[in-house]
């Protein structure tokens, strides 16, 4: 993805966006997570779990501080959620992975509070496609 707002119909299939909705697409922020391997908060608040409806709705969710990535709550409603990160929301107590399914798109798995706790780094054997999967966390 280059700089500046991108068109919906461009954006990364595994983001499972449809084509309908809008015409643009937030782009995710730079650093932790390369731009490939990762979708910005809002989409995963508005798209994935249904928990706001527009974009301003999610950046009022955030400056509540309601939402934690790995332990740090995050204000920036663009901050890029990656693979295997932990996802936790205060206000309703629940947790979820960030996991890729077997087609290589975003699937959000619930887990249990002694589940979020730890993180996940590495996965150690390769199943039916052989993809190998890492961090960006060192």
């Amino acid at each position: 993805m280059t700089q500046g707002p991108k068109k919906r119909v461009a954006a990364p299939k595994r983001w499972m966006l449809d084509k309908v909705t809008g015409v643009f697409v937030p782009r995710p922020s730079t650093w932790p997570q390369k731009l490939r391997e990762c979708f910005p908060l809002i989409i995963f608040l508005r798209n994935r779990l249904k928990y706001a409806l527009t974009g301003d709705e999610v950046k009022k969710i955030c400056m509540q501080y309601f939402i934690k990535m790995d332990g740090k709550v995050h204000t920036d409603i663009t901050y890029p959620a990656g693979i295997m990160d932990v996802i936790s929301i205060d206000k309703t107590g629940k947790s979820f992975h960030l996991i890729y399914d077997t087609k290589g798109r975003f699937a959000v798995h619930r887990v249990t509070p002694e589940e979020a706790k730890c993180k996940l780094y590495s996965v150690k054997d390769l199943c039916g496609d052989k993809r190998s999967l890492s961090s960006s966390d060192p």
